[in-house]
């Protein structure tokens, strides 16, 4: 997932000691131990930057079913509901964008574009590219998929499955924590000394100061930010949120999006839509969902939705 996972355990949150006498850091020390578990388990399974991983050896035969391990059947099934939820926006098919764009391994993101070899479909103007709905084959009883006839990215939903599964086993022995990988954030209960949990959404522009801080409690925070992954493939800045119905990159216009909800997997994939809707029509789409989100434009301007406002703690500028 090319990102560091944390996980906050509050020491209130955890008796003073099991019923086997050990004491409250060795309870939430194994809570935590299971949680990074998943995320390694996730990544093994779900990732496009190993070709030995599960979900690319489905991906060199599309059409053919594949047993796929626990974590790659449930991502592809959650994709699959994602897609038709959001209309077809949020698209798993994009993987042949990214690697035609140069994506095609781990980049040295940082503060500067980095520079990406890419074929000379980098260069193209946005045109519309015509797909049937993705419905990916499932078979429960033998854990089979059939994701073709193209291969796929779980890249914009795995991560935020992954925190998901992750607090729910946290919730199996503690109230209180926080689960968070790259942005993307589950808080439960109470932060340490009581409270709600804050958050704070980093600047776009990668000040020190945020852009606001979050007061959140049993909710999910996730964000899509352009600020770190991009690069220039054959001297164009490109970054990776290819919007399915160009195959290129969208979001004219923004910088970041974040939104607050029930379920990181869902908030995730809220975050790239409304992103992909860019800075002309993210205001429409959110209102039309009901989201808490806000947003950070190129501009240096930001915006939020009313649902946002009550779990803001240190306002906007």
């Amino acid at each position: 997932m090319a990102t560091r996972v944390t996980v906050r355990v509050p020491l209130h949150s955890v008796p003073l000691a099991g019923p086997d006498g050990r004491v409250t850091a060795d309870l939430a020390g194994d809570a935590a131990r299971d949680a990074f578990d998943i995320f390694a388990e996730v990544d093994r399974t779900c990732t496009r930057f190993d070709p030995a991983s599960p979900l690319m050896l489905a991906n060199r035969r599309p059409d053919q079913w594949h047993r796929a391990p626990g974590a790659l059947y449930q991502a592809i099934a959650e994709a699959g509901q994602a897609h038709e939820l959001t209309g077809g926006i949020f698209d798993p098919r994009v993987l042949e964008h990214l690697v035609d764009l140069g994506y095609d391994r781990t980049l040295a993101f940082g503060p500067s574009p980095v520079p990406a070899p890419a074929v000379p479909r980098a260069q193209a103007q946005a045109s519309p590219v015509a797909q049937p709905p993705w419905r990916p084959g499932l078979r429960a009883a033998t854990s089979e998929v059939r994701i073709g006839p193209r291969p796929v990215d779980l890249g914009g939903i795995g991560k935020g499955l992954a925190v998901r599964w992750a607090a729910r086993a946290l919730s199996d022995r503690l109230t209180c924590y926080l689960v968070e990988a790259g942005g993307d954030m589950y808080c439960s209960g109470d932060a340490p000394g009581g409270g709600p949990w804050l958050v704070a959404v980093e600047s776009p522009s990668g000040a020190p100061e945020p852009l606001c801080v979050l007061a959140v409690r049993d909710r999910a925070v996730t964000t899509s930010s352009v600020r770190l992954r991009h690069w220039r493939a054959e001297g164009r800045a490109v970054h990776h949120l290819i919007d399915p119905r160009t195959g290129l990159p969208g979001g004219e216009g923004l910088v970041s999006v974040t939104v607050v909800g029930e379920d990181p997997a869902l908030c995730e994939v809220w975050s790239k839509v409304l992103f992909l809707h860019g800075a002309a029509g993210i205001g429409a789409e959110a209102a039309k969902r009901g989201l808490a989100a806000l947003w950070a434009l190129a501009d240096g301007g930001a915006a939020m939705t009313p649902q946002m406002k009550e779990y803001l703690s240190w306002p906007l500028p």
